[in-house]
């Protein structure tokens, strides 16, 4: 009888690793960047059917990079559990914070115990009531959460993305229009392709609107800003 191939955990862990990242390169990039009312969320996403970027609270914002259906489940499921957390509770209780940890247990345990882990990055964002109390977060394939300042990217190319949104930072905070033209002067700065409004999808987490933070703007509407 032969014997099944035996391979160690160090190797699992790290084929596992490498084939979640390959999957999660393939996906377009997508900024999260703060801006003098709010958190401004910029997308490469040439789809015209599916949203990349997603109200799933009052205030909280997700977008996911990598496989759509994988990380279009995990956004449902958020939603499920922060409807159910405000309803049961207050709706304060429901922060990004106890959301990204959510999503860490999740990420965590079906990197470990399945065989195939989950293509996906995942980027939370909440507004706050004043400046300087907004919420990044991003949390990787393996459930590894980060705590980010100013402004984060996942995706395709993320580290040169990253570098290019850091040339261009400026202290106090951006207004809109300053914070857009930067985002899609990075994304192209990156983009081997020619980036187009009709390619991008664009939504604020605006704390000066009433009920609701989370707006999408239409495409009319970044396109002037852009000008």
């Amino acid at each position: 009888m032969s014997m099944p191939y035996y391979v160690s955990p160090e190797q699992l862990m790290q084929d596992k690793a490498e084939y979640a990242k390959k999957g999660i390169a393939k996906g377009r990039s997508i900024i999260a960047m703060e801006y003098q009312d709010g958190v401004l969320l910029v997308a490469d996403n040439p789809s015209t059917s599916l949203f990349k970027v997603s109200e799933i609270y009052d205030n909280i914002a997700f977008s996911g990079a990598g496989k759509y259906s994988e990380f279009e489940n995990l956004r449902k499921a958020g939603i499920q559990h922060a409807d159910l957390k405000g309803f049961m509770y207050s709706r304060e209780d429901v922060t990004a914070r106890s959301l990204a940890n959510g999503y860490s247990q999740t990420l965590g345990t079906i990197f470990s115990q399945e065989m195939k882990p989950y293509e996906v990055e995942i980027l939370l964002a909440q507004v706050g009531e004043h400046p300087g109390e907004n919420e990044l977060f991003r949390i990787a394939f393996d459930g590894t959460i980060f705590h980010e300042r100013s402004f984060v990217a996942i995706g395709g190319r993320a580290e040169a993305l990253l570098a290019a949104l850091q040339k261009g930072a400026s202290e106090p905070l951006m207004d809109l229009h300053a914070a857009l033209n930067h985002c899609v002067k990075s994304l192209k700065s990156v983009s081997e392709q020619d980036l187009q409004p009709d390619g991008l999808e664009v939504a604020t987490l605006d704390r000066n609107r009433l009920g609701r933070k989370f707006r999408r703007l239409l495409e009319d509407e970044f396109s002037s800003l852009l000008s």
